[in-house]
């Protein structure tokens, strides 16, 4: 049985949506503010995430990245009643793996959770091995830890899935419109130069890390990896 920690401080919001998951078959266990919902998602193991950001204490963004920046691979979904493109992109740099808009049908958020879990074991499945090396370069995805010659190399959230895909699909050319539904998701909205930015400052990253021409750029397709 999956279990699901809700992080949502409106009681009335947090209590329904506790009795239609729980119908639905998942556990759960509900907090009402940012640091609760750190130490109950570090402290126990859930099978997802459902994180408002407008919340007592600490706001879901930054629960977020301290949630990401301990490794935890748990799949995180915003909920989020900003509806502007920024605020979004937000949250999936930091690490999110999807997000809802309030106000939201219950479908909708069933949906998104089934769509999660079936993506994130999917990846789960397809991951290959969770530590990735080249040179003296060493990359752990499960702790979401990089380091090269014994000095940590800083990757965002974004970077980490990133260089997984890569790994995932070596010597495959991904196109930039492939790249953003396997790293960012179905339906996210995402200029190609965002795909560039990331693309490139990760393969900078690498280089100064000692794993270099390891990402070939493929002219008017996107990207090959070669680590």
């Amino acid at each position: 049985m999956t279990r699901i920690l809700i992080v949502e401080d409106e009681p009335s919001i947090a209590t329904a949506l506790e009795d239609a998951l729980r119908l639905e078959g998942y556990e759960v266990h509900v907090v009402g503010d940012g640091l609760s919902a750190e130490r109950a998602a570090l402290a126990e193991h859930y099978g997802l995430i459902l994180l408002d950001v407008m919340l007592p204490q600490k706001d879901g963004f930054s629960v977020c990245r301290t949630l990401r920046s301990a490794g935890l691979p748990t799949p995180i979904i915003v909920v989020t009643a900003r509806t502007q493109d920024v605020d979004k992109i937000v949250g999936l740099e930091l690490g999110a793996d999807d997000y809802v808009t309030k106000p939201f049908s219950l479908g909708e958020l069933s949906a998104r959770i089934r769509a999660v879990l079936r993506r994130t074991s999917g990846e789960a499945a397809a991951a290959g091995p969770d530590v990735w090396e080249h040179g003296p370069l060493r990359v752990d995805f499960r702790r979401f830890e990089a380091s090269s010659a014994g000095q940590a190399v800083s990757l965002t959230p974004t970077e980490f899935k990133l260089l997984r895909t890569f790994v995932q699909r070596r010597g495959e050319v991904i196109s930039i419109d492939r790249l953003i539904v396997l790293v960012w998701g179905e339906g996210i909205s995402l200029t190609d130069r965002v795909v560039y930015t990331h693309a490139n400052n990760l393969r900078a990253k690498l280089e100064q890390a000692g794993a270099k021409d390891v990402i070939a750029s493929v002219r008017g397709v996107g990207y090959r990896f070669d680590g």
